[in-house]
């Protein structure tokens, strides 16, 4: 088992915990609950605020290449929607990054678009249906991205479905980005997948 297993997150402002007063993102918060059971695990975190799957590919996915983790999340897409990023172009982003990334040899896990058609401040911007839609396209592609590869996928989506109509306070004050207890709950829900991911690269490296 190497001495600091890396963790390398990419991802967009949720990476970078916009909305959040303290704590960072999710992968700020994922990390502190891995390091229970891996007390020497480090984190780069690669994620930038307003990231597209355009911005990941050309930035965030070469500073990776000079990295050897042992864990990969990547979180991205909800930029792409509501910049109306053609479906098929997201499509063909997320292919080349998980081509390359793989490339690291370390296993990924990925994560499916929340329905931020529920966040409160969506609803004075656009018809909730046309968001709702539009996320549901993109996370078809994120599925079928993660099942070609392999990759251990996590439904973000099918998560905010259940949790967020009733749980007003995990969102921050702007009304879509997470609040601090937002993430917590969010980082939780990576837990258990990540965990699995993090337990199959130490074992097949020790």
């Amino acid at each position: 088992m190497p001495a600091e297993p890396l963790y390398v997150a990419l991802g967009d402002s949720t990476a970078v915990g916009v909305g959040a007063e303290t704590g960072g993102g999710e992968p700020d918060r994922l990390a502190g609950k891995l390091r229970t059971a891996y007390p020497a695990l480090k984190l780069l975190n690669l994620g930038q605020s307003g990231a597209t799957s355009s911005d990941l590919l050309e930035s965030q996915v070469p500073r990776a290449f000079h990295t050897r983790p042992r864990l990969i999340t990547i979180g991205i897409g909800i930029n792409d929607v509501g910049l109306q990023v053609a479906d098929a172009a997201f499509a063909v982003n997320l292919e080349e990054i998980v081509v390359q990334l793989r490339k690291l040899g370390a296993p990924m896990a990925i994560a499916n678009i929340p329905d931020l058609a529920l966040a409160p401040a969506i609803g004075g911007l656009v018809p909730r249906s046309i968001y709702e839609r539009r996320i549901e396209l993109f996370n078809e592609h994120v599925t079928a991205t993660a099942a070609r590869h392999g990759l251990t996928l996590v439904d973000l989506y099918a998560w905010s479905r259940d949790v967020l109509p009733s749980r007003p306070e995990l969102f921050s004050p702007d009304g879509f980005h997470p609040s601090a207890l937002g993430y917590d709950v969010w980082a939780g829900g990576m837990l258990a997948p990540a965990s699995a991911v993090l337990r199959e690269s130490i074992g097949a490296s020790a």
